[in-house]
């Protein structure tokens, strides 16, 4: 019995060594990692899509002039139904969706769930006023009703002035939290996801309100403005995919593999077919580059989708990485990293 109780010591000695030596906290993911499921992601791409149609729609209105008229309208009308769903999704995705109205009782100007929170609510307070004033304006509240005529003095040029800062905001501001965190994938890259995340908003807005406007011969100056925004930006959201996956291979691990990694390899080429077929439309007659930027569009709307579920997902299995969080704590402290 003595040598067998002897030889039962030695072995879960020998266990406890092996498992201190594995990666991690006794062979388990150093942090927690988000909880976050597919509402989620369809609010970050909605809410990206609200956000850069608002700015689209308020920048049209104060330096466009008559030919930017179907952006402004189908950019407010956009907004308002994009961010509708925000909150709902939101709330399901809480652990206890009940108490929701927790977050509305204080704002924390260092946390950016709570600035999120409040920018939503601005934004939707903003976004429901232009969409309102829109409707008053197309005649659809009647002409003699005294709530359209109130609607309609109201200053359209101040009301989008106002507008667009919480529109930039909730264009961007996903990214922002991301890096906010302490998962790898995102803490690494914080600095790059803020401009990633605006760049597919405007992109993914141009692209819709292009879909939406049509290729009518009196939206054509509008469409051709558009087409200029979406390529602009889809080049600048190319760039930042780029460096963002060659930024760390440890890191960066979830981008290039599995699920996620074909995710992202989709939003890459989402992007640049989006470049690619419009550039080829502007050399063709009309007729063929009508179908050609209607494909581009959908094309950046596809990738806007695939780029933020690839960063959501991939942002989990980089959470549940022991090594890509050793590393990114041991370059934060400036010691060398021995991670593969």
């Amino acid at each position: 019995m003595a040598k067998m109780g002897a030889g039962h010591y030695r072995q879960a000695s020998v266990q406890v060594v092996n498992t201190e030596m594995a990666p991690g906290y006794y062979g388990l993911p150093v942090i927690h990692g988000p909880h976050w499921r597919w509402s989620i992601v369809f609010y970050f791409v909605l809410g990206g899509l609200a956000g850069g149609s608002a700015v689209l729609a308020a920048v049209a209105q104060l330096v466009g002039g008559y030919w930017a008229r179907p952006i402004v309208r189908a950019g407010r009308y956009l907004a308002v139904l994009a961010v509708l769903p925000g909150p709902l999704l939101l709330i399901i995705d809480l652990g206890r969706p009940e108490r929701f109205h927790h977050m509305l009782r204080v704002l924390k100007l260092r946390s950016p769930m709570s600035l999120g929170v409040w920018g939503l609510i601005g934004f939707t307070a903003t976004a429901l006023l232009n969409a309102l004033q829109q409707v008053a304006e197309d005649g659809l509240l009647g002409r003699r009703n005294p709530v359209a005529h109130a609607l309609r003095c109201l200053p359209t040029r101040l009301l989008a002035a106002t507008s667009a800062l919480p529109a930039f905001f909730l264009a961007g501001y996903t990214g922002v939290l991301l890096g906010a965190t302490a998962v790898p994938l995102w803490a690494r890259n914080a600095l790059r996801l803020g401009p990633l995340f605006l760049c597919s908003a405007l992109s993914s807005a141009a692209a819709a309100l292009s879909l939406l406007i049509g290729h009518r011969p009196t939206a054509r100056r509008a469409q051709h403005a558009l087409e200029r925004v979406e390529q602009v930006a889809v080049l600048g959201e190319l760039i930042l995919l780029e460096t963002l996956r060659r930024s760390d291979t440890v890191v960066t691990r979830p981008l290039r593999e599995g699920r996620e990694g074909l995710a992202y390899t989709g939003a890459r080429v989402g992007s640049a077919l989006a470049l690619v077929l419009h550039s080829i439309a502007k050399l063709l007659p009309r007729s063929p580059h009508v179908w050609l930027r209607m494909l581009g569009s959908l094309a950046a709307l596809v990738s806007a989708f695939l780029l933020r579920a690839a960063m959501i997902f991939g942002g989990r299995r980089s959470a549940e990485d022991p090594v890509a969080t050793i590393a990114i704590t041991r370059k934060d402290t400036g010691s060398p990293s021995t991670a593969p």
